[in-house]
C-alpha cells in the first residue's frame, strides 16, 4: 500500500495504559499477563523500561478517580481496573528508574483545584528532569460526583467552561518564576531574585488564585499538555492549548478528516500546525504470523462475559443498555451527561451494522479505536499508510495485554519501522518536548516590558 502523500517525518509513539496496564478488559486474565499490576510498582518498572529500551516517546497512564459501576458489584468484580495506584504518585516513582521516556497522566479539572494540580505536575517535571505530561480531561465518570460531595454530575457545558479557565490558571502558575529566578547565593543570603517572581492575581468566573506557585518554573517551561476531547468545545481547547491530541478514529478516512481539521484550527490560534502532534489510538494484536495474531485476538474475546461487556458499554455511554435485545441492532444513543457525542464513539457499530452483542464485545477489546491485527510487517504497513497519508503524526498504542504486547511491539514492530526510516534509533534530547519536536514555551516576561511586568 502506498498513500498519495509522503514525507520524511518520523512517528511519535505513546503507549496508553489503563490502571492494570491492559487495554483489553480481559487482558489481565491471560497466563502471561500480570494480574496484580494495578498495585505493584515492580510491574510498572518493567513496563516503563521496556518502552524506554524501544526509544518510545511516552508512557501515558489513564485514571479512574472512582471505580465505575459500584452499584453493580457483580459486574464490577470482573474488571482489574477497580483498584489501581494514583498515577502521579506512580509516575514520580518511575521517574527514578527511567531517563528519557515521557511520563504522562490524566488529571480531571472538575475534581481538582488549579493550584494543587499545577504544583503536582511541576514537581513531576522537576523529578523527571523535563519529562512530564498532563492529559487534560473534564472528568466524564458521573459516579465521581458522589465522592466529591455532590449528588449529581456537573453538566457537560459547565465542565468545559471550568476546564478552559482551569488550564489558563495552571499555565499562569507555572510561570510564577522566570527561568533564571533562582540565585542560590549563599554569600548574599538571596535565594531568588524577587524581580523575577510574579503573582498571578487571577480572578475569573470560577477561580480566584493569587499565586505564586511554590515550585520554580518546570524544566520544560510547561509540562506537555495532552487533550482528547472530540466535541466542538474539546477541539477548540485542543487547538488553543494542546501539544498532543489523542483521538479515537476507526477508519483512515475519519482520521484524515480529523487531522486536517485540527491542523487548520491550530493556525486560527496563531500556532504552527507542526507544534500539535495528533496521535490516533491503535489497538494492536501482534503475532509472528497473521494467523497467530488472529488467535490472540479470539482468545481474549473468549474471556469476556457478555453481560460484563454490556454493563461496561452502558457505563461508557451513560445509558442503560440492559433492556435491549443482545442480537438486535445497536440502538441509537442521544447525547447525555457522560458523552456529548456517543455517535462518534459508536461509529464502527453504525458503519459495520453490528448487533448490540457484537458492539459490546468490540468495545471491550478497544472501545471505538482503530484495531489492527497481523505480523510485524502487516502492522508496520498499516501504520505507515496512516502516517504517510497525512492521518497521523504518530500513534497512541493501546496494548491489549501486558507485558506481551509491549515486548512484541518493541522487539518485532519497532525494528521494522526503523528499517523503513519511520522511527528513531536514539532519543533526540532529554526532555519530552525535545523528543516530540514541540517548542518549550518562553516565559511571558520575555516579550513583556518591565512596566507591564510589574503590573502583572
Amino acid at each position: 500500500m502506498t498513500p498519495a502523500v509522503s514525507n520524511a517525518r518520523q512517528m511519535k509513539l505513546s503507549v496508553f495504559m489503563m490502571m492494570d496496564g491492559n487495554y483489553h478488559l480481559a487482558g489481565w486474565r491471560l497466563p502471561n499477563s500480570h494480574a496484580d499490576a494495578g498495585q505493584n510498582l515492580e510491574r510498572w518498572i518493567e513496563f516503563a523500561q521496556i518502552l524506554e529500551r524501544g526509544k518510545l516517546d511516552m508512557l501515558f497512564i489513564a485514571d479512574n478517580i472512582s471505580p465505575p459501576g459500584v452499584d453493580h458489584p457483580e459486574s464490577m468484580s470482573h474488571t482489574a481496573r477497580s483498584i489501581g495506584l494514583e498515577p502521579l504518585t506512580l509516575l514520580s516513582a518511575l521517574s527514578a528508574v527511567t531517563s528519557r521516556l515521557g511520563l504522562a497522566a490524566t488529571a480531571a479539572t472538575t475534581w481538582n483545584e488549579p493550584y494543587t494540580l499545577a504544583r503536582m505536575f511541576a514537581s513531576l517535571d522537576h523529578l523527571s528532569r523535563g519529562r512530564a505530561g498532563w492529559n487534560v480531561v473534564t472528568g466524564r465518570n458521573a459516579e465521581d460526583a458522589n465522592n466529591f460531595s455532590r449528588t449529581e454530575h456537573v453538566a457537560y457545558a459547565d465542565r468545559y467552561a471550568r476546564a478552559e479557565e482551569f488550564v489558563d490558571v495552571v499555565r499562569g502558575l507555572w510561570d510564577s518564576f522566570e527561568d533564571d529566578a533562582l540565585l542560590l547565593d549563599k554569600a548574599s543570603g538571596r535565594f531568588f531574585d524577587p524581580e523575577k517572581m510574579h503573582l498571578l492575581n487571577h480572578k475569573g468566573a470560577v477561580f480566584a488564585v493569587k499565586g505564586p506557585l511554590s515550585v520554580s518554573r518546570p524544566p520544560q517551561g510547561h509540562p506537555v499538555i495532552i487533550q482528547a476531547g472530540q466535541s466542538g468545545a474539546g477541539r477548540d481547547l485542543s487547538a488553543r492549548i494542546a501539544d498532543i491530541v489523542f483521538t479515537m478514529q476507526s477508519s483512515f478516512e475519519s482520521a484524515k478528516a480529523f487531522y486536517d481539521e485540527m491542523k487548520g484550527q491550530v493556525v486560527k490560534f496563531g500556532r504552527s500546525p507542526d507544534h500539535l502532534k495528533i496521535l490516533p489510538g491503535v489497538n494492536l494484536y501482534i503475532g509472528r504470523t497473521a494467523q497467530e495474531a488472529d488467535e490472540r485476538y479470539e482468545e481474549l474475546q473468549s474471556l469476556i462475559p457478555i453481560q460484563f461487556a454490556l454493563r461496561q458499554l452502558s457505563l461508557q455511554l451513560g445509558v442503560d443498555l440492559s433492556g435491549y435485545a443482545l442480537d438486535g441492532p445497536m440502538p441509537e444513543i442521544a447525547a447525555n451527561v457522560m458523552r456529548a457525542r456517543p455517535d462518534f464513539f459508536l461509529s464502527f457499530a453504525q458503519k459495520e451494522k453490528l448487533t448490540l452483542r457484537q458492539t459490546a464485545l468490540r468495545a471491550a477489546a478497544g472501545k471505538g479505536h482503530w484495531l489492527i491485527k497481523g505480523s510485524p510487517q502487516d502492522i508496520a504497513d498499516q501504520m505507515e499508510y496512516w502516517f504517510k497519508g497525512g492521518a497521523a503524526d504518530g500513534f497512541n498504542l493501546l496494548p491489549p495485554s501486558v507485558p506481551q504486547t509491549l515486548t512484541d511491539f518493541v522487539d518485532l514492530v519497532v525494528p521494522e519501522l526503523r528499517r523503513r526510516g519511520l522511527f528513531r534509533t536514539e532519543y533526540e534530547g532529554r526532555t519530552l518536548r525535545e523528543n516530540l519536536g514541540v517548542p518549550r514555551p518562553a516565559h511571558w516576561s520575555a516579550t513583556t516590558s518591565r512596566l507591564q511586568r510589574n503590573s502583572h
